[in-house]
This record gives C-alpha cells, sequence and structure tokens, in this order.
C-alpha cells in the first residue's frame, strides 16, 4: 500500500510538468504574439501549442472580429488557417 502511495504521489508531481511538452518556451510566444500584432490579430497565449514541428494557434481574434486557428511552421511562417 506504501508503494501504491507513493507511485501515486510521484505521479502527480510529474503531471504538470509532462503536460507543458507541448508548450513553447517564454521566447517562442513573444514572437508568435509579435507576428500576430502584425497582423493585427491578438489571442491568449495559453493556447499556443506545439504540434507536428511547428505551432497550433487556437482562437486567434483578429481585427473585424474574425476567429481563426491558424497553423505556423518551426520557423513561424502560417501554413493553415480555419475559420472558426
Amino acid at each position: 500500500m506504501k508503494y501504491a502511495l507513493a507511485l501515486a504521489c510521484a505521479l502527480g508531481l510529474a503531471a504538470p510538468a509532462l503536460a507543458d511538452d507541448d508548450r513553447p518556451d517564454a521566447a517562442t510566444v513573444a514572437k508568435i504574439e509579435a507576428l500576430l500584432a502584425e497582423m493585427e490579430c491578438q489571442m491568449d497565449p495559453d493556447d499556443i501549442e506545439m504540434e507536428d514541428g511547428g505551432y497550433e494557434l487556437d482562437d486567434v481574434i483578429c481585427k473585424g472580429g474574425n476567429q481563426f486557428d491558424i497553423e505556423l511552421d518551426a520557423e513561424l511562417n502560417e501554413i493553415g488557417r480555419r475559420a472558426e
């Protein structure tokens, strides 16, 4: 029983660290936010995920109130956009 409790505690402590593996670092988030500002768009930085070697930006709101999901490659070039 002690071992099961210790394992559960260890997994509980490790879960937050493992969950952030799909999150970009602060410098990349700043670059993405600057790119969005140039595009006259904004979003919650918590909605930026690393995916397939690039980035997925969920719920991006652009000038005029249009909402999109935007895909960027590893060099932050836009490679896809879907209207929401």
